[in-house]
């Protein structure tokens, strides 16, 4: 390189030299007046502040409303931690949880405890999110009665469960308690079958054989000196065969109310024999009122002669027959009418519900039956008896279709007079008759009176049973 060339670029770089020097000094100047202005413009706010705090705090226009503000600060600062209090207490949540159940601690071996409420209710506080934990930890009521003696106690309810973060009261926070020390006493095992009512009434269940018949209860004196009795509960529910089971047992007071009692064992072993006793039995027709326009049953005929019935061999042993009754008023023609089987007291089923009898009708007429013989019922004091016109028999109308009525005889009707109120003495009597089976003809007495001379001797002869002709003695 030449030294001209030289001697150029060295000019030229000192040139660019001058010209960045140049532009940092300008630079410089511009930041400068800028930071000039900032400083005015924030001096001129001072002084604008200062001037008008000057016209404010001094103008007597202002002083009360100064005064108010100054006042409200001092206030503040002297009483900030109260006001902090009652802040905090304001941002708290509140939760009220109802009938929680109360537990007590104590020797249930030993004690039988009385008076500890059953339930009670408990207020929690504190920030939301700890409140709604605590609601819902399943948290307890709790008594703890441990150390404590026989005898009457105040003690204190206290929670478990709720957690740390939260304030928990709760309301009664004390109950008044009773201790008293348990013995023990054996009792006879008496039974009652439950939900019979889901049983087949076909069936009928015997008297059931437990493993043991005495158990222990457990308890204090007044407590074991209220109950009556204890019973198993025998579930019989779906059952068609003997069986078998585990029965709760279960100690009462005479009016049948339960006793809070610990029963060792708490169930008993026992077998149940199931049977099925039933009676097959005949059908009989009970016909009431009479039939309209002098018309009479000609004929009925059934479906059904007999029906089984289902119950307890004791009640099956004193039933001979089933009675359908039928209206007789309601009828005007020939009719086919369904009647429902009215069951004897104590007969649980039986295998059919109801019949279909076909009723014919036809013209009705009567006649009277003479010298129909009058006997006597329930002679239970067995007095002799005479009648005054040695009158022995009775006349009798008997009515219903000819051809029902053609046969009828006074051997067939029973006339009778009642005499389980008489007493001795000339004694009016009425006269009953019973009305023939089947329902086809009526009887009706042409005398409804029957007077008797009821001396005082005994006839020791007389069948009070059965009844018998009146002693004309």
């Amino acid at each position: 390189m030449s030294e001209q060339n030289k001697r150029t670029n060295l000019e030229q770089v000192e040139g660019n030299k001058t010209e960045l020097a140049n532009r940092i000094a300008s630079q410089s100047k511009k930041v400068a007046n800028s930071y000039q202005y900032i400083e005015d413009f924030i001096l001129r706010i001072v002084r604008w502040f200062s001037t008008l705090l000057d016209q404010t705090v001094f103008n007597r226009k202002y002083t009360k409303l100064i005064s108010l503000v100054l006042a409200i600060l001092l206030y503040v600062a002297v009483n900030y931690n109260s006001m902090a209090s009652v802040l905090t207490t304001t941002l708290n949540y509140n939760k009220d949880l109802y009938d929680v159940t109360v537990t007590a601690k104590y020797n249930t071996d030993t004690f039988e405890l009385s008076g500890l409420p059953t339930s009670a209710n408990v207020h929690i506080t504190g920030d939301a999110s700890s409140v709604t934990t605590a609601a819902n930890a399943r948290g307890v009521v709790v008594a703890d009665l441990e150390g404590l003696t026989e005898g009457t106690h105040e003690v204190k309810l206290t929670t478990e469960g709720y957690g740390d973060s939260v304030n928990v009261t709760v309301e009664p926070s004390v109950a008044m308690i009773t201790l008293k020390k348990k013995t023990t006493q054996q009792f006879d095992i008496s039974f009652d079958f439950i939900n019979q009512s889901k049983m087949d009434l076909i069936y009928s269940v015997g008297t059931p054989v437990f493993d043991n018949t005495k158990v222990n209860v457990r308890a204090s004196k007044d407590t074991l000196d209220s109950i009556a009795f204890v019973k198993a509960l025998i579930d019989v529910s779906g059952q068609t065969a003997d069986f078998t089971q585990e029965a709760t047992l279960v100690a009462y007071d005479s009016k049948g109310q339960p006793v809070n009692a610990r029963i060792v064992p708490e169930t008993v072993t026992v077998t149940v024999p199931v049977t099925s006793p039933n009676k097959t039995v005949p059908i009989e027709i009970e016909v009431t009122g009479s039939i309209p326009d002098g018309q009479a049953i000609s004929s009925i005929d059934m479906d059904q002669q007999t029906v089984t019935i289902y119950g307890s061999e004791t009640v099956l042993g004193q039933i001979d027959r089933v009675v359908v009754t039928l209206n007789a008023s309601t009828i005007t023609k020939d009719s086919t009418l369904l009647r429902p089987i009215t069951l004897p007291n104590g007969v649980n089923s039986s295998n059919i519900n109801q019949i279909t009898m076909n009723v014919k009708l036809a013209e009705g007429t009567s006649k009277t039956v003479e010298n129909v013989k009058i006997n006597y019922k329930n002679n239970i004091n067995n007095y002799k008896a005479s009648q005054p016109e040695n009158k022995t028999t009775t006349s009798v109308t008997v009515f219903g279709t000819a051809e029902n009525i053609e046969k009828i005889t006074a051997d067939d009707i029973s006339v009778y007079v009642d005499m389980k109120d008489a007493k001795p003495g000339l004694m009016d009597f009425p006269l009953q008759i019973d009305q023939p089976e089947g329902g086809l003809v009526r009887y009706s007495l042409v005398e409804s009176t029957y007077q008797l001379n009821v001396l005082g001797e005994q006839n020791p002869d007389t069948d009070n049973e059965n009844g018998g002709e009146v002693n004309n003695g």
